[in-house]
């Protein structure tokens, strides 16, 4: 095992925005970054050659699917999720805690975690922070996080209050159970809602329970841009700076762009590959939608400024054919450009903090995503 510890080291910051390597015992990642999700051991529609491909250094897992299938134990006998789904590098699990909120009438809350019944078959399982811990161990995730309760918006300020001192119990309680190995981390998760006060009580609960690194939760949940950056511009300054810092479930190009000049480092999110799925692709130019049938007779590209296989093999015109035909060539292309997209996006956000030109990177980002799609005398 490598004698690595787990750290994350700043090449450059520009105003609030960070450069930096994270260092783990799966290898090292160029932060900021951005995770493709792979819920139950695959990135949807990717093998993970293809995920390789996009320039990805880290990927999620989800404990709460695999420990219902095909089960935490199985994969550990069959040598941890590393193997298991050919991702040599690093991977971060989420606990669980958020899945199982969701699951609404099917589970019962306490102290000492959740009940819940199976959304496969109904069976009951129990989570705790412990068991989410320890499950997570049997993986053998790179970045284990902490258990925790992400409550449902809006709720009043004593309910979100409630649930945050809950999920600082738990996570006390996740970090005693966490086995410290070399190259390996446990983020904490600040919880409290759009509270300014119980954001930064989160924070500074977290901060005395000590942690690898640092995630926010519960945002981009329904409410406006603008509340969350609101947020992160609370948060963020309670947050250690020599750590790395991580914004659950986000986001939008715009979203990421936005929370790394407000000091994030790490994301992910489910859009890029849902939106490949039903024919949505990301570009320079903002999105497309590759059902229209104005793409019928298209020859160009997705997009002029993206190098993966579907732009310089395939046509417009081809990809529009697939999704007319459901073939499930035209989901796999279109994830594998998305995802491109959003590693060539995080890539130009780190050269900027590098270059110190941030600020100017951003305005000609907006000013090419409002620009719409490219005119037909552009291209040629």
């Amino acid at each position: 095992m490598t004698s690595l510890k787990f750290h994350w080291t700043q090449q450059a910051q520009d105003h609030k925005a960070r450069a930096g390597i994270l260092h783990t015992a799966h290898g090292d990642v160029i932060t900021p970054t951005f995770m493709p999700v792979g819920t139950v051991g695959t990135v949807k529609a990717m093998t993970m050659d293809a995920v390789r491909s996009t320039g990805a250094g880290i990927v999620l897992g989800n404990t709460y699917h695999l420990m219902l299938r095909p089960g935490a134990e199985l994969i550990h006998e069959l040598g941890g999720l590393h193997k298991f789904m050919d991702w040599s590098g690093p991977i971060l699990t989420d606990s669980g805690g958020f899945q199982v909120m969701s699951l609404g009438a099917l589970r019962k809350l306490n102290e000492e975690g959740v009940t819940f019944r199976s959304h496969i078959d109904g069976s009951t399982y129990k989570l705790t922070p412990e068991s989410s811990t320890d499950i997570q161990y049997l993986l053998d995730a790179t970045i284990t996080m902490c258990f925790d309760e992400c409550p449902a918006l809006p709720a009043s300020h004593d309910t979100i209050a409630s649930s945050m001192r809950m999920s600082m119990r738990w996570a006390e309680r996740s970090r005693k159970r966490f086995k410290t190995r070399p190259g390996y981390a446990q983020f904490g998760i600040v919880q409290g809602g759009i509270e300014p006060d119980l954001r930064i009580e989160s924070a500074e609960a977290l901060n005395k329970i000590g942690f690898e690194g640092y995630a926010i939760g519960g945002l981009a949940v329904g409410e406006p841009q603008e509340q969350m950056f609101e947020t992160l511009d609370v948060t963020v300054p309670y947050l250690p700076s020599d750590k790395p810092r991580y914004l659950m479930g986000v986001g939008t190009p715009q979203d990421m762009l936005g929370s790394v000049m407000r000091g994030i480092d790490m994301f992910d999110c489910v859009m890029p590959t849902r939106a490949g799925r039903t024919g949505r692709a990301y570009t320079s130019r903002g999105t497309l939608n590759m059902k229209n049938a104005c793409h019928i007779h298209d020859r160009r590209p997705i997009d002029p400024e993206c190098d993966c296989l579907a732009c310089s093999k395939h046509s417009r015109a081809y990809i529009h054919h697939l999704f007319r035909s459901k073939e499930i060539l035209g989901a796999m292309l279109l994830t594998l450009h998305n995802l491109a997209y959003y590693q060539r996006l995080m890539r130009t956000i780190h050269q900027a903090i590098l270059d110190q030109n941030l600020e100017e990177k951003a305005t000609e980002l907006h000013n090419d995503w409002n620009k719409g799609d490219w005119k037909l005398d552009e291209w040629n």
